[in-house]
């Protein structure tokens, strides 16, 4: 991948505020270590003239949803994450790992299968990369609305077993966030948006 373009580096610093798809040539490739949920990948790229190695998370990527009533309360969950050792408010939310499922259908599904919950209008609202310098994980976040209850109740298992649910006025949430009570990055820019979008 050769430097950037004089025109480049001008639609940078000078354009619309926007990331840049510029992807660099790969030269290796190679799995490093296949995991339950994600793997860990080597690649050595060219960037402007030099050969790069990177380890990085190789994510399948994911989805989650802001759930919002008639009365404008969000529907949180809550669940115990190991690598913090909390017990977490969150957004439903799930992987992409069913081979040939689009975003918004797995969406759909993580609400049915963490909330019991339907929902008949969809809208896209945020697409983002969580730690572009160490992961290729990407998560789209959903909002759904004119809910309804599922005509069955999923059983849940493992961390999910012991789910709780909670509905919350979404100012609740944004003063939450705001005070650092809840760290959840997809629960935070999930609220924030929503509200910074009113």
């Amino acid at each position: 991948m050769p430097a950037l373009t004089p025109e480049q580096r001008a639609a940078l610093v000078d354009g619309q505020l926007a990331d840049l798809a510029d992807p660099a040539e790969v030269i290796d490739s190679h799995l490093m270590y296949e995991g339950r949920v994600w793997d860990i990948r080597r690649d050595r790229f060219r960037l402007g003239g030099d050969e790069i190695e990177r380890d990085y998370v190789d994510h399948t990527g994911a989805v989650a949803v802001l759930a919002v009533d008639a009365r404008d309360r969000v529907l949180l969950i809550n669940q115990y994450r190991h690598p913090i050792r909390t017990r977490d408010w969150e957004l439903p939310a799930g992987l992409l790992d069913i081979p040939g499922e689009e975003p918004l259908a797995a969406a759909q599904r993580e609400l049915a299968e963490e909330a019991d919950l339907v929902a008949g209008e969809w809208r896209e609202i945020m697409r983002f990369a969580t730690s572009p310098g160490g992961s290729d994980e990407t998560i789209t976040i959903f909002e759904a609305r004119d809910l309804a209850a599922t005509p069955e109740v999923y059983a849940r298992t493992e961390e999910e077993a012991e789910l709780l649910l909670r509905w919350v006025p979404l100012d609740e949430a944004v003063e939450a966030a705001l005070a650092g009570r809840i760290r959840n990055s997809i629960l935070l820019i999930a609220v924030l948006a929503a509200h910074a979008r009113r």
